[in-house]
């Protein structure tokens, strides 16, 4: 189940219980009873059944969770090194959820444009083939953009993107097989990046392609070790959750484990 929709349902039912009881109460409470106190009367008032207690002290809680996850930002966790060398397995990131329109919680409609991903964007987004699982991968295609990639070249509306030699980078994949690539700076509309070629993938998938309006076109920096838009094609608009930008938290998956401390508060280009 959407973990969105865990967190409206679990709002909906701390209010209903905790302001439900409390308009009862507050009925009830004109109500005098002939032979009991003014105290005695306060004081039953004043118990509440536990259920009620623990709506009323966790509603604040999750309204404040759901609002700032379904408006403000919203956490992820990198589960693969598909965007290595800029992402790593085991990082835990940050999500702008504005950066590209507010929308409605659950059902994910816009409700207020404030802008398209821009090409070099680090986005999240739900898969298109299975809307429960969040996906992140580079927008390197806008609607209405021509792509080719051929022999592991990238070309945007028939320019070749620029490309840098940046050495050698070793990683492993889940696999714990060891791997080693090529390193190499891409800049995408004035904004760098780093991806990796592994040339012992001699079969890379070659395509030419035309994105459709209220489609982009991703693509992950691990180019050979990576499941993106050359396999499965465009990211519809209304499947957009919002740009990556932040690496709050990391845990290092190899070596026995451990916080990885050198990426923690590292931005995400």
């Amino acid at each position: 189940m959407d973990f969105s929709l865990i967190l409206f349902i679990s709002l909906v039912v701390t209010g209903v219980i905790s302001y439900g009881y409390r308009l009862m109460f507050e009925g009830s409470a004109g109500r005098t009873v002939e032979g009991v106190g003014a105290e005695e009367e306060v004081s039953a008032q004043r118990r509440q059944p536990v259920l009620v207690e623990y709506a009323r002290a966790l509603f604040p809680v999750i309204l404040i969770v759901f609002v700032l996850r379904s408006f403000v930002v919203e956490p992820f966790r990198i589960p693969s090194g598909s965007m290595l060398p800029g992402l790593q397995n085991g990082d835990f990131i940050l999500v702008n959820k504005f950066s590209y329109g507010i929308r409605l919680p659950v059902i994910h409609q816009k409700i207020l444009d404030i802008g398209p991903p821009e090409r070099g964007d680090v986005m999240v987004f739900r898969f298109p083939r299975d809307p429960k699982l969040a996906f992140i991968k580079r927008v390197v295609g806008l609607p209405g953009d021509r792509l080719t990639y051929v022999n592991k070249r990238l070309a945007i509306n028939g320019e070749p993107v620029e490309t840098e030699p940046a050495g050698e980078y070793d990683f492993q994949q889940l696999d714990m097989r060891g791997y080693s690539a090529r390193k190499v700076k891409e800049t995408i509309d004035g904004s760098d990046h780093y991806i990796l070629i592994d040339d012992r993938v001699t079969r890379s998938r070659s395509m030419e392609v035309e994105v459709p309006e209220g489609h982009y076109f991703v693509l992950g920096d691990n180019r050979d070790h990576s499941n993106d838009s050359r396999y499965w094609r465009f990211v519809p608009e209304e499947n957009v959750v919002g740009r990556a930008f932040f690496i709050w938290f990391s845990w290092k998956s190899d070596s026995g484990g451990g916080v990885n401390w050198g990426r923690i508060g590292n931005s995400i280009l």
